[in-house]
């Protein structure tokens, strides 16, 4: 389906008014808090009634104007903030004006058309991800006022960055909590024919678009992986545990490792980490192992494998606050476990994505499991997600990405 350049969806009228009740945190709204809780909004039948991304304007308690907000009344975020202008209209020009700013940020970090382009909030666009592959863009829709406007929001992307080809990617757990479906689609363009080949610090990746996790890459890694790569020189042994396509690994490979042996439960994924070795021409130093990372690293450990520089980047662990407890005992058996596997003087990084377990409670738990496996550890580098991963300082779950450097 190709998307009409339609200058803006309709608004009405009149925008519905939402009012915070007494007990809501009103000066960190206006000091850039970006969302409203269910339990700090007055939920009447009128509200309740609002169809999800409605546009509304908020009020404080006193009736002050404050800004607008698009609503989901079946969401625990049930407001976030769109313009600090109660009289914003949400328009292709309003979103063209975003897209620009983000796109300038990106062009002065990057020289090649591969980045994360729209970071949420950070970006001043609530619950959209757009990840950039050249002329193809990935969109995540994970609010109900992005899907609701999807054809405006491609619009401007388009007119602004003049890509071709535009995926919506509805897969992940923030779009069912949004009451969101789960439909992916061409929504610009035309579907990529396969895997894209995509050039990031010095290494070819694959990235599925259509059919790989989340937008088909993760760009966040990318300054993590020049780090490890870094500590990869002089021919050293490689060993990346959750490789998805092979971020650490080919990174590490195309900056002179002699080998790299990667990990993963998907086989789809290996081979996606397979052919971008054999387009950098390094098939003969790269292997790949499928299997539960447990398993497989428990299984090295038996054969008496050891590696110079091991690397685990797992899935989110600790999704949410109700998970910390079991994600940081998963974390800390990550790191007892490969720990065992790091040759005496070598490298281990271990990385967090999850935003419910605060580095401080990641950093405990990896420096457990390096005790447990009987080494010690000196603490080398802490490294976070790339600049086209922005942060918004008034919302910590925008700083998710963690990754611990130690020398064993």
């Amino acid at each position: 389906m190709t998307t009409p350049q339609t200058p803006s969806a309709p608004q009405p009228a009149t925008v519905p008014v939402v009012r915070l009740l007494p007990k809501a945190n009103a000066r960190a709204i206006r000091h850039g808090f970006p969302w409203v809780y269910a339990n700090e909004l007055v939920t009447d039948r009128r509200t309740r009634g609002l169809a999800p991304g409605t546009l509304a304007r908020l009020e404080d308690e006193n009736r002050t104007p404050m800004g607008l907000v698009a609503v989901n009344p079946n969401s625990k975020i049930i407001a976030r903030m769109l313009d600090q202008d109660p009289e914003a209209e949400i328009t292709q020009a309003w979103f063209e004006t975003r897209i620009a700013r983000a796109l300038a940020l990106r062009s002065q970090l990057y020289d090649q058309p591969y980045y994360r382009l729209i970071h949420a909030e950070a970006d001043g666009l609530p619950g959209v991800i757009i990840d950039r592959f050249g002329d193809t863009c990935v969109i995540q829709p994970n609010a109900a006022w992005a899907d609701a406007m999807l054809e405006t929001l491609v619009a401007a992307l388009q007119s602004v960055t003049g890509v071709v080809n535009v995926q919506k990617n509805a897969s992940g757990r923030t779009r069912k909590l949004e009451g969101l479906d789960d439909t992916s689609a061409t929504v610009a363009g035309t579907t990529p024919e396969g895997p894209l080949p995509v050039p990031m610090n010095g290494a070819t990746y694959m990235a599925d678009l259509t059919g790989g996790q989340k937008t088909g890459l993760f760009y966040d890694q990318r300054p993590n992986h020049a780090f490890a790569a870094n500590l990869a020189r002089n021919g050293a042994r490689v060993l990346d545990v959750f490789a998805h396509v092979g971020g650490f690994s080919l990174a590490a490979l195309a900056n002179d490792a002699s080998s790299a042996l990667a990990v993963d439960g998907s086989a789809p994924a290996l081979e996606l980490a397979e052919a971008g070795a054999a387009a950098m021409g390094m098939q003969d130093r790269f292997a790949t192992r499928q299997g539960d990372a447990f398993d497989v690293l428990t299984a090295l450990r038996d054969e008496g494998e050891t590696f110079d520089v091991v690397i685990c980047d797992p899935p989110a662990f600790a999704p949410s606050r109700q998970a910390v407890e079991a994600g940081l005992r998963a974390y800390e058996r990550v790191a007892r476990l490969s720990a065992q596997l790091v040759a005496e003087n070598g490298i281990l990084g271990l990385c967090s994505c999850s935003h419910a377990a605060d580095l401080n409670q990641f950093r405990t738990a990896s420096v457990r499991g390096i005790g447990r496996a009987g080494r010690r550890a000196m603490l080398l580098h802490t490294g976070f997600a790339g600049a086209d991963h922005p942060q918004l300082p008034q919302l910590a779950e925008s700083g998710y990405l963690k990754s611990l450097f130690f020398r064993l």
